[in-house]
């Protein structure tokens, strides 16, 4: 059943561009992003369809932005989320300006989570009344599943996305929400132009379009997909270890919260003085 209307953050190009294309005609979009024109215009190409497009020039990495955005998405009652939005700095950690860590730790970390938290109870809420499944995305990288020097502070930006996304879908497994971590190696786009190393001239990029198609066929499926085929074989072992400890300890902390929230609520009212 198609969601009914996705936020892509980052929508205008690259995987986001590609999520944008691949999600069928009948799904709504809220687009979201920095450049006002570059938004206009894919506003312009993908209604040509038919489909309904709404756009949003925001800095996700302030507050403000994001707050902005969250109210957007709470009024259209989007049922689809995909975490796209990015950015890296390629260097020595002590040679990158402190703005570009900073905006690294903002847009990939920060953004992901305020969004998530916030957007995700009305997603579910709105799955459960209407008897469908809502849709979460997250966008990390094959980066990380190791440290990477000159590329420090992106690669443990996207290892917090793998973790927190393979956290989340245990927490949320009984609830009517899917949730994925879309993990792509080099793809041809302009991440790693502006990033300051070339990962789209490496031979095997891959099409951000089949990307974005593969990660919307692998939600509902699985947790955690990597995209490439010897990539995926070769993590796969690592994969079901990172699984089988997700499940084993969530079971377990699942059981003690259960037990803290029963103790909380047996125990009785403070009487006054």
């Amino acid at each position: 059943m198609p969601h009914r209307f996705a936020l892509v953050t980052g929508g205008t190009s690259g995987i986001g561009a590609g999520f944008a294309r691949a999600l069928p005609a009948d799904t709504g979009l809220l687009l979201a992003a920095r450049n006002a024109e570059a938004l206009n215009t894919a506003k312009t190409e993908l209604e040509a369809a038919g489909r309904r497009v709404e756009v949003l020039a925001t800095d996700l990495t302030t507050d403000a932005g994001r707050n902005a955005l969250i109210q957007k998405a709470e009024t259209l009652e989007i049922d689809l989320l995909i975490n796209n939005a990015g950015s890296g700095a390629f260097g020595p950690v002590l040679h990158n300006s402190p703005e570009a860590e900073r905006t690294t730790v903002e847009l990939n970390v920060v953004a992901t989570t305020v969004l998530t938290r916030a957007l995700l109870p009305g997603m579910i809420e709105r799955a459960a009344r209407d008897g469908r499944r809502a849709g979460l995305i997250l966008l990390s990288s094959t980066a990380a599943f190791q440290p990477i020097p000159f590329l420090g502070t992106y690669c443990a930006s996207k290892s917090f996305v793998l973790a927190y996304g393979e956290a989340l879908a245990t927490e949320l497994k009984r609830m009517p929400v899917d949730v994925l971590v879309l993990c792509p190696g080099a793809t041809r786009t302009a991440f790693g132009k502006r990033a300051g190393f070339a990962l789209n001239a490496l031979p095997g990029a891959a099409d951000p379009l089949d990307v974005a198609r593969e990660g919307l066929q692998a939600l509902g499926r699985r947790t955690v997909h990597v995209h490439g085929f010897g990539t995926r074989n070769m993590l796969r072992p690592f994969l079901w270890s990172r699984h089988a400890a997700s499940d084993g300890l969530g079971a377990l902390l699942a059981a003690f919260d259960r037990g803290q929230r029963a103790g909380r609520s047996a125990r009785p009212p403070r009487g006054g003085a």
